[in-house]
């Protein structure tokens, strides 16, 4: 079997220590996780957890029981990239000077459908989101100009097809 990018979803209640046990069923496996998003999900006092990783489909599959193991997880589901929409957001901090001395970085923010989200008298920060290469791609057109600080967040996806997850938690009520 080949390793693929995986995007694994968890939903759990938000409980202290879960995101180090969880974690830990990665780390005894040698598996990296390549992207970790943690945030609210749709549904009321539900977090949901977005784990990137690269890998076999029958070692996501054996995560995803493990994952589904901890008592605090109501459901984990894992996708391949084609089944999800999924982005990265990331900022971007440049000298201030820059932005009034070369053109070319007002070309660069233009076409790369960046926004510039602060300016001050020292530094000025554009965001951009999309995909890790068009982010990577910006990161390298800015680069020679000297980023001053650079940050990305992790994977947030969607996925294409319905995910019963409400309708699960609606029968366990």
């Amino acid at each position: 079997m080949e390793n693929k990018t995986f995007t694994i979803s968890v939903y759990s209640e938000n409980n202290v220590g879960l995101l180090n046990r969880i974690s830990g069923i990665f780390l005894k496996r040698h598996i990296n996780i390549l992207s970790l998003n943690v945030s609210e999900s749709e549904i009321e006092n539900v977090s949901r957890f977005i784990i990137v990783v690269d890998t076999t489909e029958k070692w996501v599959q054996n995560i995803v029981g493990q994952i589904e193991k901890q008592i605090e997880v109501i459901k984990a589901f894992y996708h391949v990239d084609e089944e999800t929409i999924f982005l990265e957001s990331a900022l971007f901090k440049i000298n201030s000077s820059l932005l009034f001395d070369e053109r070319q970085i007002q070309n660069i923010i233009k076409e790369s459908h960046s926004e510039i989200v602060t300016v001050s008298r020292d530094f000025f920060v554009i965001s951009k989101s999309g995909r890790r290469s068009e982010i990577e791609e910006l990161y390298e057109k800015l680069k020679p100009f000297g980023i001053m600080q650079f940050v990305r967040s992790g994977r947030i996806s969607v996925s294409k097809e319905k995910m019963e997850i409400s309708t699960l938690l609606e029968e366990l009520k």
